[in-house]
């Protein structure tokens, strides 16, 4: 399953940024529980769930003030699976938080797990006191403890929220949810679904005990984007994650998404896994509005093309319902977990379709540096910038195993982008490793300028989380415009937990914030 806390130390290996794509699960890497690389497992002695209650359905909760409760519960993944998970309120995902643009929002938190914790919003430009990353924002929230959440909803779209306590396994075991900001206008389509992507381990036995791994049961190593083994060494055995999941239900268990015809739907995508999910809407032209809460300028239709979304991303899509009968939104690829993430859309009153999956499809995939047209955005290639900054993303041997670096460096030492207050930053990404690293800035918007030293020929980019594949270069370009000290690190989460973070730090700054030192709960990657 997927969520196995390890009483062990665990080597570091690589995940595959590819999870719904031609790959085959015996070539890309298992997740992994990286607490235990300084032998601090949360949950060496964690009993196998049967005194836990069952999850309830996500719920969506409308207004400006909220209260959400951390605890333990039992996921009812499909008919045959179980597993002992991490919940907010009582739910994988969590309940979707709907606010509108311009509220002050309250977020009134209490921690009923048994390790500390706490709760960022990712990708909302909320003050940095109110970030939620632990020995940098705020001391981590301990068991039985409570916290108040505050900020304004100024900026309207799909974002997310999680926890960012040693956020590889707790968000692993379940601590997501959805923040969906309404813009002050009405909205321009008629019904609306939120879906939240995650892939989750199995085994025959579900509550199988890891205590008695040890680091010869692993195969240290990692993957190219093609499924071949790098010099490093061989890949582990992903076919452990045989379980793919929307909204924390896989297969038959996911719940149909009703329409009617000639209504205009909108689905919000959000990727909390730790994989790149390619879907695959059947029957319909969509277009892609959004992207990390950003509309696209005039989005062309698009059929029979695959949307990428990797980790930590959100799109959202819309389509008109003028297609009669029972379709399907599917993940593709041919590693088995695939299989279980699609979901029906299904027309009130229509008889079904013989609409049938086919993951196996080879589809193009939209391409978003040239999709949507061309328009202003607030900067250009040739521009004068306050600051520069090259991030060479790479990987090296450490003495625990693979770790991940920036400018060869692993965090703490990597050297942190240094900026001013209403500075003009410009970065360029190069990725010089063999895997993916979706790059996720805290607390700032960027816009992405060019791709392999070619301008974007779309519509302008506006994201907090970019995926950079092996090989590719990307330059982008922000504000300084939110004064704090921010995390930029890859949303690869084990790869964050091995090295692969910096900071953003404004040098007219200063927190009020000092850390304890001696409070080793404060472990916000």
């Amino acid at each position: 399953m997927k969520k196995l806390w390890f009483g062990v130390l665990l080597a570091v290996f690589i995940a595959i940024g590819a999870a719904c794509s031609n790959v085959d699960p015996h070539e890309s890497a298992q997740k992994h529980d990286m607490a235990n690389m300084n032998g601090q497992g949360e949950n060496a002695a964690r009993n196998s769930g049967e005194n836990l209650p069952l999850a309830t359905n996500t719920k969506v909760l409308s207004g400006k003030e909220f209260y959400i409760t951390a605890k333990e519960a039992l996921l009812k993944i499909n008919d045959k699976v179980r597993l002992p998970v991490y919940t907010y309120n009582g739910s994988v995902p969590g309940p979707e938080l709907h606010v509108k643009q311009g509220d002050r929002v309250k977020i009134h938190f209490k921690n009923d797990l048994p390790v500390p914790t706490a709760i960022h919003w990712h990708g909302y430009p909320v003050s940095n006191n109110q970030d939620g990353v632990p020995g940098v924002t705020m001391d981590a929230i301990k068991p039985g403890k409570t916290y108040t959440y505050e900020f304004t909803a100024t900026v309207p779209g799909t974002y997310w929220y999680h926890s960012h306590q040693n956020s590889v396994n707790q968000v692993d075991e379940g601590l997501y949810g959805a923040l969906i900001v309404e813009p002050k206008n009405k909205a321009t389509f008629d019904r609306e679904y939120t879906l939240v992507l995650d892939e989750w381990m199995s085994h025959g036995n579900a509550q199988m005990n890891m205590a008695g791994m040890n680091h010869g049961d692993m195969n240290h190593g990692s993957c190219t984007g093609d499924g071949q083994t790098d010099t490093s060494g061989s890949c582990h055995d992903m076919g452990m994650y045989g379980l793919f999941t929307i909204n924390g239900k896989s297969g038959s268990a996911i719940k149909p998404l009703k329409v009617k015809q000639g209504e205009k739907v909108r689905l919000r995508l959000i990727n909390a896994g730790y994989m790149t999910h390619a879907l695959h809407l059947h029957g319909h032209e969509y277009k892609i509005v959004a992207t990390d809460g950003h509309p696209l300028n005039d989005p062309q239709p698009i059929k029979d093309k695959l949307l990428n979304i990797a980790p930590g991303e959100r799109y959202d899509i819309e389509f008109t319902a003028n297609h009669p009968g029972e379709w399907l939104l599917e993940c593709h690829g041919n590693m088995k977990g695939a299989a279980g993430m699609k979901v029906k859309i299904q027309y009130e009153g229509a008889k079904s379709s013989t609409d049938k999956a086919n993951a196996k499809e080879d589809l193009p995939a939209v391409d978003l540096t040239k999709y949507g047209k061309p328009a202003s955005g607030p900067f250009t290639l040739d521009q004068k910038y306050d600051v520069s900054y090259t991030m060479r993303l790479g990987t090296a041997m450490g003495k625990n195993g693979m770790v991940y670096t920036i400018n060869g460096k692993t965090y703490p030492e990597t050297a942190p982008l240094y900026v001013k207050t209403g500075d003009r930053v410009k970065v360029k990404l190069v990725n010089a490793s063999p895997v993916d690293h979706p790059m996720h800035l805290h607390g700032h918007f960027f816009q992405v300028l060019s791709k392999n030293g070619k301008p974007l020929t779309g519509s302008p980019l506006i994201k907090d989380t970019l995926n950079v594949k092996p090989g590719e270069e990307y330059v982008v370009a922000f504000k300084a415009d939110n004064p704090g000290d921010w995390m930029f690190h890859c949303h690869e989460l084990h790869h964050a937990s091995a090295g692969m973070v910096t900071e953003v730090k404004y040098k007219d700054y200063k927190s009020d914030y000092t850390p304890d030192p001696d409070d080793q709960t404060n472990r916000g990657e």
